[in-house]
């Protein structure tokens, strides 16, 4: 006899597509509603679309004076 599941199943949006998604262990791409949208975002971050955003780098002209 198989043990029902403790964790409440929710309705969350798909980070991909924005449609309905169950967040809920039976969903095995969750927090996506497919295999699809999963794939979609790996290929987005994979292929740079999406990035992280960086602190800026400013380059030493050699006009600055620095403390000794």
């Amino acid at each position: 006899m198989p043990e029902s599941s403790s964790v409440p199943e929710k309705i969350v949006t798909c980070p991909q597509c924005k449609g309905d998604s169950v967040y809920a262990p039976r969903n095995p791409y969750r927090p996506f509603c497919s295999a699809r949208c999963k794939n979609l975002d790996l290929g987005a971050w994979a292929s740079e679309s999406f990035r992280v955003p960086a602190p800026e780098q400013f380059e030493d002209d050699g006009t600055q004076t620095h403390l000794q």
